[in-house]
């Protein structure tokens, strides 16, 4: 699959090695990424009681499919104190939707090759 309309944000040879380059399984795993960042993303400020579970979730979400910047983010926000988490989450929130970009770049184009084929 081409990779020219994505960002970098996510590696997705990870996500084929764990797939063994299964599209349909693919294509699963992203799914839940995405269903996975619409629960945690909101969540995603000091002033929420869930912040540090957000991250943490969404840090082995992220190292699952390939999203190292994500993931350091992540790891980064949660083993911060609460007063200097502000700009680490600013920073989770950057590199989540820089990955969700790649996810829906790399699902449509999954698309457009199923509608060929």
């Amino acid at each position: 699959m081409s990779r020219r309309d994505l960002t970098g944000a996510v590696d997705f040879s990870v996500l084929d090695r764990t797939t063994g380059g299964d599209d349909a399984v693919s294509e699963e795993i992203l799914g839940l990424f995405v269903q996975q960042a619409e629960v945690w993303a909101p969540l995603l400020g000091v002033r929420e009681d869930g912040w540090r579970d957000a991250v943490h979730t969404l840090r082995g979400t992220a190292a699952g499919i390939g999203a190292g910047a994500l993931a350091e983010a992540c790891a980064t926000a949660e083993a911060a104190e609460k007063a200097d988490a502000p700009p680490l989450l600013e920073r989770v929130r950057d590199a989540l939707d820089a990955a969700l970009a790649d996810v829906a770049a790399w699902r449509h184009e999954l698309m457009l090759r199923s509608l060929k084929g």
